[in-house]
């Protein structure tokens, strides 16, 4: 793979962290709406010694291009083949929480021979009504993401969480801030007109669904409804978390992503 000394590459409008030994499994990790691939950074010290981890940032958002849209699902997923493409990559697993899960569902659909393990997270595979998506996204773009923050984090966390770790909770809110606006509301808009449910039949790559007990953004039963869809799709829910598990439950995640992604599974660096 072609990265900097820091560690970092943008292929054709996507930027990507880069960590772990060039010989390892690969592993791609794709974060929610609102922020980088700097959300998964609670796991790296625990996957990155097994898997060669490739963080990126969706379109429209932290280090990527931000083009005025508009964005698709199909969109978003085909970046992420563009990426791995100049990255070398043929074949890799793939975990993604809430955007980055609805991403990962397009991919294992439309384009099986690249993902070989799958896990979703706190996500969805049709998440209405649109109308509140677009209704969001225009709000965006009328003013600033300060406009909507307070309302957003406040779902990412649950209460108990967000007293304890108030500069974890900063630290997030300040990323999702700092996510260029027109980006943002083109993901939205992406979300809006996103219907996965009639491709999960065609997801074949052995499949992980997490979520999250307390997550009043993409609740429980988006998850049951996706590890029915799935063939031999596993469900484990989380207690005591809510929409960024990854963040609030963070061992528990690096557990279940070491086990389910295998060494012996066969990615190609």
């Amino acid at each position: 793979m072609a990265v900097t000394p820091d560690g970092s590459h943008r292929a054709r409008g996507l930027h990507a962290t880069v960590d772990g030994p060039p010989d390892a499994p690969v592993l791609v990790l794709g974060s929610s709406l609102g922020t980088t691939g700097a959300m998964w950074q609670p796991q790296v010290a625990a996957l990155a010694t097994r898997f060669r981890l490739i963080r990126y940032d969706h379109l429209g958002h932290g280090g990527s291009a931000v083009p005025t849209g508009p964005y698709t699902i199909d969109l978003l997923g085909r970046k992420v083949l563009h990426l791995l493409d100049e990255l070398g990559v043929e074949r890799a697993h793939y975990a993604g929480l809430s955007l980055g899960g609805m991403v990962g569902m397009w991919l294992a659909a439309h384009a099986p021979e690249r993902v070989d393990r799958l896990a979703l997270l706190c996500t969805s595979a049709a998440l209405g009504p649109a109308e509140g998506w677009r209704s969001r996204a225009a709000a965006v773009r009328a003013g600033r993401l300060d406009t909507i923050a307070d309302t957003v984090v406040e779902r990412w966390f649950t209460p108990a969480f967000a007293a304890a770790h108030p500069f974890t909770v900063a630290t997030y809110r300040d990323m999702l801030t700092h996510t260029p606006p027109t980006g943002y509301a083109a993901c939205c808009e992406a979300i809006a007109g996103m219907d996965l449910r009639a491709d999960l039949a065609a997801v074949r790559a052995p499949t992980l669904v997490i979520g999250a007990a307390d997550d009043q953004a993409t609740p429980p039963q988006h998850l049951e409804e996706i590890a029915r869809r799935i063939p031999s799709a596993r469900l484990v829910m989380l207690a005591h978390a809510a929409h960024l598990a990854s963040v609030e439950q963070p061992e528990a995640v690096a557990g279940l992503l070491a086990a389910h992604f295998k060494p012996e599974g066969g990615t190609s660096p």
